[in-house]
């Protein structure tokens, strides 16, 4: 049995994917993560220095490492499934759960963060809104493609 977790940034992903996992007894990764330790660079240092074409083709390669786990939770990140063909492989390797949430909710949890996303860097308010609410309108069709949905703000998997 293998998750992949889809779903916009700031849905709860990473948080929702830990718990999963424990409760589950299975092993837990966060492809963010995986690609700062191999690239020794965090997402939004890379995006600055190489683009978001880079980042997306090196993204692509740290997911298709995951054909071949077993047992884990795989979070991916907010634009990995909208990428390369990535849904059609997150739906052949495992069970995609996409975590739904309106606009208003990823916004407030997006000004809330310490960890600042390279879209949302430096964004005031509006224009941060604006940009989440065209951004989701755009990737919702592939999320949706998900077999499993569950509720962003409480999920819990059936």
């Amino acid at each position: 049995m293998k998750y992949y977790l889809v779903g916009y940034m700031y849905c709860g992903k990473t948080t929702f994917g830990r718990r999963l996992a424990e409760e589950k007894g299975m092993e837990y990764l966060d492809l963010d993560r995986a690609f700062e330790a191999r690239y020794h660079y965090t997402v939004p240092m890379f995006f600055q220095r190489f683009g978001e074409e880079a980042f997306r083709r090196l993204e692509t390669q740290m997911l298709y490492t995951t054909a071949d786990l077993d047992n884990y939770v795989i979070a991916t990140g907010g634009g990995t499934p909208c990428h390369s063909g990535n849904m059609d492989f997150i739906l052949s390797h495992g069970t995609a759960v996409y975590l739904q949430m309106p606009v208003e909710a990823l916004v407030q949890r997006a000004l809330r963060s310490r960890n600042p996303r390279p879209y949302m860097h430096g964004l005031p308010e509006p224009e941060m809104r604006a940009r989440i609410a065209a951004q989701l309108k755009e990737r919702e069709p592939i999320y949706l493609q998900a077999p499993i949905i569950l509720d962003g703000e409480n999920p819990v998997l059936p």
